[in-house]
């Protein structure tokens, strides 16, 4: 009887999940244009560096656990779902193409998706459903992939200096020292990656270094640059200036008294 009544819960289990994957697949699908908005039932908001590893837990750890599903939900993406029967140790996927996501290790034994390395069409959802003997549980995680930007400094044109933070995820945040006239502009990439580039000038202004600091969630930067570039000029503390003009006047009296020495010989010759 025990093992009838297992049969029968696993049965309804199964069914009850695959009505929730298929709502779930339904809603996504329609709202695939939409944002993404954070389920109201337990959640968590992850936020993971791009080329790192990501291992998403499916807690909780239950023993009497008879089936559990990964819903993979990237944006812009049709989802993909992983199955793991845990009475008969069996495993299916059904629409998951991505090498890249797979189970941490053996499912039997430890659930947890792991994402390797992560990429930015892995922006999105990733529900992990759990059936057991005791009831149903679910955790539903909100993967956010950050994006260092590549920051530069230049000269631009008509004496104005540009500092670059380009394809970052999330935009970064440019300021100044000193503050100048500057203009600062955003340019959405298209994958997710925006663009920011601010422009300055200090004209009328006693300015020789400039400093551009980009703040961003994955680190801060920041950049120096001399507004005088290309001009050098030499300068010396005032011992060395002593010694130059002691030099000078120097050779200038040797050479003085060398053409003096020059002069009165000639003129004795002459009167010779």
């Amino acid at each position: 009887m025990h093992t009838l009544g297992r049969i029968s819960t696993l049965r309804v289990v199964i069914s009850i999940n695959i009505i929730i994957s298929a709502s779930t697949h339904s809603s996504s699908v329609k709202g695939k244009e939409r944002s993404l908005t954070l389920p109201a039932e337990a959640n968590s908001s992850l936020s993971v560096l791009v080329d790192t590893k990501a291992v998403l837990l499916c807690p909780p750890d239950n023993p009497t656990a008879l089936v559990v599903t990964w819903t993979i939900s990237p944006r812009d993406q049709p989802p993909c779902t992983r199955v793991h029967r845990r009475d008969n140790n069996e495993t299916s996927v059904r629409n998951c193409t991505d090498a890249r996501i797979s189970w941490e290790s053996r499912p039997d034994q430890n659930p947890a998706l792991q994402i390797d390395p992560v990429a930015l069409t892995h922006d999105g959802y990733y529900r992990c459903e759990v059936a057991a003997e005791d009831g149903y549980f679910s955790h539903t995680y909100y993967l956010r992939v950050l994006v260092p930007p590549k920051v530069t400094l230049f000269r631009g044109s008509n004496e104005t200096i540009v500092c670059r933070a380009a394809a970052g995820k999330p935009s970064a945040q440019i300021f100044w020292t000193p503050e100048g006239d500057c203009h600062t502009e955003e340019e959405p990439l298209g994958n997710g990656t925006v663009t920011v580039q601010s422009t300055c000038h200090w004209e009328g202004r006693q300015v020789s270094n400039v400093f551009c600091s980009v703040s961003h969630v994955t680190g801060n930067k920041n950049l120096n640059f001399t507004l005088n570039q290309g001009v050098i000029t030499l300068e010396f503390p005032a011992s060395d200036l002593l010694i130059i003009l002691y030099v000078k006047f120097s050779l200038f009296l040797v050479i003085l008294v060398t053409v003096g020495f020059i002069y009165f010989k000639k003129a004795n010759d002459c009167s010779a």
